[in-house]
């Protein structure tokens, strides 16, 4: 059995965490890999440096260590080479990376064990045709305008159906993963996690009566830019893959094809987290 770290050293100063689950991991008769990239680092006795391209192809499983957003990095990685990750949070809130430090070593034997079960979470895929630009997300897709000056015009489609027509600072396509992030802060719902549907949040919208809508995950949407906005928008993929999305171009949503298989050692995760840091901040 071989287990790849994957540290954040912005979050693990001076990776006393990744120190401490690679020597669990090595204890417990683990074969530990970490990218080359560590491999001046000391304090890391038997643990195999490789590029992470084959790292990621010889692991069994994905431990990732910093946050959500360090999770959200890896998870594409982890989905194309089909395998199973577990996050440790060292983060603010922990959606993703369920497992607390002081958790660290009981789930870790746990794993090693094979005492865990997973969760498959759904994605979303992303493309604006006007720029052969395409993107996965885990969490969400954003578009928003490169101003603030003024509130910016879009049009929805769901299945070529319209929808509706949104004056907003931007729009929020979430899965349910993601609707407990960017989404949730915009007034959205939260979803659980194992639903099959999608999540339409406007950002700011200069509209009362205007309200999130939940779509089935095989439907495609798509949000158009009106031909009269005065400036250019962008379209983001979990808050780092950008296009721009100009005057009259639209921005195309499916369901993702892969799913990305998080370790679990307990089916109410989700909701432990949201009555934890959600419901008790």
């Amino acid at each position: 059995m071989a287990v790849l770290l994957i540290s954040n050293p912005t979050k693990d100063t001076g990776l006393a965490v990744t120190r401490q689950a690679a020597a669990v991991l090595a204890g417990l008769g683990v074969s530990v890999l970490m990218p080359q990239s560590f491999a001046g680092e000391a304090g890391f006795a038997g643990v195999r440096f490789l590029p992470e391209e084959e790292a990621y192809r010889e692991a069994n499983q994905v431990v990732t260590i910093g946050g959500d957003g360090t999770l959200l990095r890896s998870g594409l990685s982890c989905m194309a080479n089909g395998k199973p990750v577990l996050g440790v949070n060292l983060g603010r809130m922990g959606f993703l990376a369920t497992c607390e430090v002081g958790e660290l070593t009981a789930k870790l034997t746990r794993l090693a064990a094979g005492d865990f079960t997973l969760t498959s979470r759904g994605l979303l895929h992303a493309g604006i045709p006007a720029h052969g630009w395409q993107a996965d997300a885990i969490n969400d897709v954003v578009v928003f305008g490169q101003t603030r000056l003024h509130p910016m015009d879009y049009k929805v489609y769901c299945d070529g159906a319209f929808v509706g027509s949104y004056r907003s600072d931007g729009m929020i396509l979430a899965t349910p993963t993601g609707s407990t992030a960017y989404s949730f802060s915009a007034g959205g719902p939260i979803l659980d996690a194992c639903a099959e549907v999608m999540v339409l949040t406007p950002v700011c919208a200069h509209n009362l009566q205007v309200a999130p809508l939940v779509f089935a995950a095989g439907r495609q949407l798509e949000i158009i830019a009106d031909a009269e906005n005065r400036d250019a928008s962008f379209a983001c993929a979990d808050s780092s893959n950008q296009c721009d999305l100009l005057p009259g171009e639209s921005l195309q949503i499916t369901g993702g094809r892969q799913r990305l298989q998080l370790i679990t050692f307990d089916d109410a995760e989700q909701f432990h987290a949201i009555e934890n840091k959600l419901m008790r901040r």
